[in-house]
């Protein structure tokens, strides 16, 4: 079996730790538990120990997970973004990463989930779990054996699994910058020579060859995907999405952290405008649509829109669902995104049992879309202040 290394250190994190005139690191990231925090703390301020402190109380307001979604004690204000900030500029959030992938390795040797395998006539999906909840997927032309992966978290995981099918990897398209999503990619590159990587030039993705543009079509063996702009949670956020016509199956979304099952990623770097105009993205695709996340978060997800809309039946039905999958270990996607709209308060904006839920109602001559732009702004604070019980 080949060997991959498993932390091949990326240029730009490098320079920094060896002070040559490269670039500072761009991507980055992610909250951490206040234990995490203190030892990344004392890896980057050891020589400023006065520093430390100060370092903790501002990661000690941040949620345990990056991408979205679990509950921050933190009250509104500026602290959240500092710390993302923090991370976003420093070698804290590569470091991080490191730490999140081997400790996940250590819990979950198998994933953190049970995958179902999706296929059709010339197309298998695979999705792989990584670190603690997120997802990537190899995603095979099955008659050529030509492959694409979706934001390689762990190298080893994903590296394993082109193994076991026997395929070629010939792309990798990432959603965004963080690095839950793109840590894998100099590894992979590294062992798959002629492997491309695709994104948005607006985010700093680890060895980008081929920048993106809006609605800009890319094919693997049989397989064409398209990307689609989704800023919001970063600058440079992109979707992709596979034509499923010549396999005779519906689209399918590869949604990063723009959209979950009943969830929507932070918007970190966008306004709730500019997410609301990306979930419109989104939805313009068709009902029949199968939505692949980036992570694994519909139990609490489900839990918090169950505490909005608790009349809706839609959502108690797959809350109960979820709630058996996980039990089981078992994967909740794909979902679908007609299904979204009976149960996602994200893309229910629009729905006035919704809006009369959060006590919002439309101004007089306010314009409709900045109406919503004012829901999901809502949605968003109750989630982030949400505290699973």
């Amino acid at each position: 079996m080949s060997v991959i290394a498993p932390f091949p250190v990326p240029s730009h994190i490098a320079a920094v730790q060896t002070g040559s005139s490269l670039r500072a690191p761009q991507p980055v990231i992610f909250c951490t538990p206040t234990c995490t925090g203190a030892f990344l703390a004392s890896l980057f301020l050891g020589p400023f120990p006065s520093l430390i402190p100060q370092t903790m109380s501002s990661l000690s307001t941040c949620p345990p997970e990056h991408g979205e979604e679990q509950p921050s004690p933190a009250p509104p204000g500026e602290r959240p973004a500092a710390t993302y900030s923090l991370y976003a500029r420093t070698r804290l959030g590569y470091l991080f990463y490191q730490r999140q992938v081997k400790k996940a390795r250590e819990r979950y040797p198998h994933g953190h989930s049970v995958p179902q395998p999706y296929c059709f006539p010339g197309v298998k999906i695979l999705p792989i779990p990584v670190l603690s909840n997120n997802y990537s997927y190899l995603v095979i032309d099955t008659g050529s054996s030509h492959a694409a992966v979706i934001d390689p978290s762990d190298p080893l995981a994903v590296q394993a699994a082109i193994e076991e099918e026997g395929v070629m990897l010939e792309a990798i398209f990432c959603t965004h910058k963080h690095w839950d999503h793109s840590g894998g990619n100099e590894a992979l590159c590294q062992k798959h020579s002629s492997c491309k990587v695709y994104g948005s030039a607006l985010d700093a993705i680890p060895q980008l060859t081929n920048p993106l543009a809006d609605r800009e079509k890319v094919s693997v063996g049989c397989l064409t995907f398209e990307a689609l702009a989704t800023p919001g949670h970063t600058v440079g956020h992109m979707v992709y999405v596979l034509d499923g016509g010549p396999f005779g199956s519906p689209p399918c979304l590869f949604s990063g952290d723009l959209l979950f099952l009943a969830g929507c990623g932070r918007p970190f770097e966008g306004s709730p405008e500019t997410m609301l105009a990306s979930l419109d993205v989104a939805m313009g695709l068709g009902e029949d649509t199968l939505l692949w996340p980036g992570h694994e978060y519909a139990l609490e997800c489900l839990t918090f829109a169950s505490l909005l809309e608790q009349d809706n039946s839609a959502l108690e039905q797959k809350l109960q669902w979820a709630v058996q999958q996980r039990q089981e270990k078992r994967s909740t996607c794909p979902s679908t995104l007609g299904e979204e709209q009976t149960y996602n308060p994200f893309l229910r904006t629009h729905r006035p049992e919704l809006q009369e839920a959060l006590g919002l109602w439309q101004g007089m001559g306010e314009d409709p879309d900045a109406f919503r732009a004012r829901v999901l702004k809502e949605v968003r604070r109750r989630k982030d202040l949400y505290q699973a019980t």
